[in-house]
């Protein structure tokens, strides 16, 4: 079995129910692939165990690159390519670059977010998103489990769930 192909699917009806499912699951050692839910529920991703998100770094990447590009293109442009005196004021006067520094920084992060957020998502151009249940964009809450990630026979992960609660318990293959 290839990682990524197989997994079973825990539906549940109500989002306590799925936040104890959640508690109970890990605690029997099963690794759980991803839980989606039709709204945001608070405090999911602490019951999950997800570490602390590392897009403000990015985004302040982004933006310290785009403050960079400004400065040294203004910089570039104004007191070497193309200096000019302008009422005898200096070639590179640093408070008129502020605002396009400013729009400039902005720009990229949002740029850079946007398509950090894509590429997290699989939302590439090229990219195939993994439907699990179409159910979960309207009112079912879906816990996926990835059998290759877990050494519990199927069987096991399926009685484990219908007695945390699932209304339903399916299996999904991807090819």
């Amino acid at each position: 079995m290839e990682s990524g192909k197989n997994y079973i699917l825990g539906i549940y009806e109500d989002e306590d129910v799925l936040k104890a499912a959640i508690t109970k699951v890990r605690a029997k050692g099963i690794k759980i692939h991803e839980v989606f839910t039709p709204y945001p529920i608070h405090g999911l991703e602490d019951i999950l165990g997800y570490r602390r998100t590392r897009l403000p770094i990015a985004a302040f990447l982004f933006g310290l690159t785009g403050t960079t590009l400004a400065l040294i293109m203004m910089f570039y442009m104004l007191g070497y390519d193309w200096p000019m005196n302008i009422g005898g004021k200096n070639y590179t006067p640093l408070p008129d670059f502020i605002p396009v520094t400013f729009e400039m920084t902005v720009l990229l992060s949002a740029f850079g977010m946007v398509g950090t957020f894509f590429v997290v998502s699989n939302l590439k151009p090229w990219g195939r998103p993994k439907i699990f249940d179409i159910r979960i964009t309207d009112d079912k809450h879906v816990m996926a489990i990835d059998l290759a990630l877990n050494k519990i026979p199927v069987e096991e992960i399926g009685t484990v769930l219908n007695e945390t609660g699932a209304s339903e318990v399916n299996r999904k293959n991807f090819d």
